[in-house]
């Protein structure tokens, strides 16, 4: 493996986003910037005692560990785990796994998140709460004494609100949206039309998907799994059918939330099977490319969730006998990589022509780190291969994870069906939403929650 290889092989996937942008000319220019970036989430008494702040609490962490590079602290995190994360014996030893630092007290230069009943006093004036109520997750500033009713069991709404509250620091550290930190930003998982400063109610989510087919494990693939795992499974153990051919890489521990240094250079389907399999599931592996050169069995999941950026794998979602099929896509670039489309099918419009155009484009090589990098090794196929690779973040995977475990959720309690959700962590309240038809009655299997 050459230089270049090795760095695209390495390369923090945001950092990546110094130098698409232009900003800087080289790689270790825009390590240095995000070196810079830091955050710390400051905890209430009250998240010892719920789940979905707990979720909230934990994608925050997770997320945040892999994109602050200038580390993460936790104010005030106690007590058990009521979500069943594997290899963690409490609350401040999963924060620690998941690469944060815990502190006494609060630090007032810092960004901070807010999770819990949390006193103003000492902490900076554009902190941000996370709150939740039903399906509803958000975050709101601090200062404006803001707050959902943060009842309900429905942890995916704390997922969303873990991430969106890293979103919104992350962005206020970037500069260039000066309503970052300041603004509500939020979704209804139950309906994305609705306002979810709302908190409007939603039935219970009182049964679980019984299994699924997950094809592709990066970014998005490990969210979904993250999201169902923090799901109140009990006894019974779901069923996942888990695709992909790839190795995880170093580049992986900043976009993937279930990537860790003791899995480099492991099958993605192995090491994620593995965890799945601690954490209570059974898994099933299959190490191909996913394509329509197959049918799925009667005894299969029927459902998939799907989270590729190829295009031809994507056409081909309909084509292997999945009854309903949920895919996510995460936009791509300097300016879209904060972007999610979310799709369901069958549709009004099948998948082969949403994807009907796989023309590829060549990356653009002209900003000054890749010119400066061609110049020193004149391996243009190497810099056009990480020019190539996508920006990613984590914790737009994970609010595309919380969307796409709500769509699974949604099919047995007979809620409202998103053909097309497209939504922008810039701006969330620019939403576009496509209400499908509803689908004929389809039970997709379910399990009991843990009490």
């Amino acid at each position: 493996m050459n230089d270049i290889d090795s760095l695209t092989d390495s390369l923090n996937r945001l950092v990546k986003l110094a130098l698409d942008s232009g900003e800087t000319s080289s790689v270790e220019e825009a390590e240095r910037i995000f070196a810079g970036y830091r955050m710390q989430i400051v905890v209430g008494p009250g998240v010892a005692e719920s789940a979905v702040l707990q979720a909230a609490l934990l994608t925050a962490v997770n997320c945040a560990s892999r994109c602050m590079l200038g580390g993460v602290t936790v104010v005030g995190a106690s007590g058990p785990l009521l979500v069943a994360l594997p290899f963690f014996g409490g609350l401040p030893d999963a924060i620690r796994g998941l690469g944060a630092r815990t502190a006494g007290a609060p630090d007032p230069a810092v960004p901070t998140l807010v999770i819990g009943d949390v006193m103003a006093e000492g902490i900076e004036r554009l902190a941000i709460r996370a709150t939740f109520a039903h399906w509803c997750g958000g975050v709101v500033p601090l200062a404006s004494g803001l707050r959902l009713g943060e009842n309900g069991s429905f942890t995916p709404a704390g997922v969303l609100a873990g991430a969106i509250g890293v979103a919104e620091i992350f962005q206020r550290l970037r500069g260039g949206l000066p309503m970052a930190c300041r603004r509500a930003a939020g979704l209804d998982l139950w309906d994305y039309r609705r306002d979810w400063m709302c908190g409007t109610e939603a039935p219970s989510a009182s049964r679980l998907p019984s299994s699924a087919w997950i094809i592709g494990l990066g970014n998005l693939g490990q969210a979904y799994l993250w999201t169902l795992a923090l799901l109140p499974y009990g006894g019974e153990a779901a069923e996942l059918v888990m695709q992909d051919v790839d190795v995880l890489a170093p580049s992986n521990l900043s976009t993937s939330l279930l990537t860790f240094r003791d899995m480099m250079r492991r099958k993605k389907t192995r090491a994620l099977a593995d965890w799945a399999d601690a954490r209570g599931f059974k898994t099933r592996i299959i190490e191909r490319p996913f394509a329509a050169d197959f049918r799925i069995g009667g005894r299969e999941p029927p459902v998939a969730l799907v989270g590729v950026d190829n295009a031809l794998a994507r056409q081909a979602v309909e084509d292997v006998g999945f009854t309903r099929v949920i895919e996510a896509g995460l936009g791509r670039g300097p300016q879209d990589f904060l972007g999610i489309d979310l799709h369901t099918f069958p549709a009004s419009k099948p998948a082969r022509d949403v994807w009907a155009d796989i023309s590829p484009s060549d990356p653009e090589i002209s900003q000054p780190a890749y010119r400066a990098m061609l110049e020193a090794s004149g391996d243009r196929c190497g810099i056009v291969r990480l020019a190539g690779r996508s920006i990613g973040a984590p914790f737009v995977g994970a609010v595309a994870g919380s969307m796409v475990v709500g769509e699974v959720m949604r099919l047995s309690l007979g809620g409202p069906r998103h053909e097309l959700a497209s939504c922008h962590l810039r701006d969330l309240q620019g939403r576009m939403i496509v209400m499908g038809t509803p689908w004929e009655a389809f039970n997709p299997g379910s399990l009991g929650i843990v009490a």
